[in-house]
This record gives C-alpha cells, sequence and structure tokens, in this order.
C-alpha cells in the first residue's frame, strides 16, 4: 500500500528550489534506473546525468524552452541503445528499447517522490539537438528529459480517467 500511496502522491514539478542533492541521494536514483525490468535482460539504456548549468541551458532551448530543465540541479536524460536490434532486430530498437527506458525512469521518478524529490517526466524535444548537445553516439537515441529536485511548489492531483473507461476486464469463460 505504501508504494501506491507514492503513485498517487507524485506530481510533475517544474519550479524547484535551490538547493543540491546529495551524493547519496544521487546513488540511489541510479540503483533505482538500473533495477528496473528489460528486455532480455540486455538493459539496452544509458542514462546522463546532467549538472552543468550551460549544458542544461542549451537542453533547455531544445526542449522548446521548458525553463524547468534550467532550474533543476540535475536533469536526466535517458537514451534507448540500439544493441537490442543484435538480439530482437528492429521490434526492439523501436520499441523494447523504448519501454526499457520508461521502465527505469519510472522507477527513479518514484523512488525520487519516496525522497522527497520532484520530476517531470519531459518529451517534447528536437531529439537530433539533444543527441547533439550530449555528443551521443549513434547507438543511443534520447527518448526522455527528467528535471529532478527539491519542489518548490506543491500541485494539485490532475483529474484521472473513470477505471472502467482506462480498463475493459475479461471474464473468464
Amino acid at each position: 500500500m505504501f508504494l501506491l500511496k507514492i503513485i498517487k502522491e507524485r506530481r510533475s514539478i517544474r519550479k524547484f528550489q535551490k538547493k543540491e542533492i546529495p551524493d547519496e541521494t544521487i546513488d540511489k536514483l541510479i540503483e533505482a534506473l538500473i533495477w528496473a525490468p528489460s528486455a532480455g535482460n540486455l538493459q539496452s539504456r544509458k542514462f546522463y546525468f546532467v549538472f552543468d548549468d550551460e549544458i542544461k541551458e542549451k537542453l533547455a532551448v531544445a526542449a522548446f524552452g521548458q525553463s524547468s530543465i534550467t532550474q533543476a540541479p540535475l536533469v536526466v536524460i535517458g537514451c534507448a541503445d540500439d544493441k537490442i536490434s543484435r538480439r530482437y532486430g528492429e521490434k526492439g530498437r523501436k520499441l523494447y528499447s523504448i519501454c526499457d527506458v520508461s521502465a527505469s525512469i519510472q522507477n527513479m521518478i518514484l523512488l525520487a517522490t519516496e525522497l522527497g524529490l520532484g520530476s517531470c517526466w519531459i518529451g517534447a524535444f528536437d531529439e537530433r539537438k539533444v543527441a547533439e548537445i550530449l555528443d551521443l553516439p549513434k547507438n543511443l537515441h534520447p527518448i526522455v528529459i527528467v528535471p529532478v529536485g527539491y519542489p518548490a511548489e506543491k500541485p494539485s492531483p490532475p483529474p484521472r480517467v473513470l477505471k472502467q473507461e482506462a480498463v475493459k476486464i475479461i471474464d473468464k469463460s
């Protein structure tokens, strides 16, 4: 029940306090990332932890001016790795590796919430520009940008669809 409480309390935070995140907390976020499930346990993902203000400024521009990127003490970029295609072909590259990154980021976001940190999943950005800014190798593709820090806001929970709208129960025959 504790995990469901964290899931329900998580919010997209776009304003952060000017407060550094301790190294021990950073290590825990990394653990949450690497312990997520992955297709065939290939772990076809890579994460960039950005603390440099100049790079954060460039990332904010690549993310169409999303200023929360510049305010957060930490910005995490989750990248899918094409190496998965060696086992799973095109479906691995276009689907499984993205799912791998997504599962890892969800782990990290939920742990961040438990640790008193806020974050925001950002998917609107120019992938090519982000790849250039981070000097990514050709096999890595940025999937998500996540600013992380101590919240300077407390948004209300957004409405959710009804369970009946989100889920179709198929009974046993």
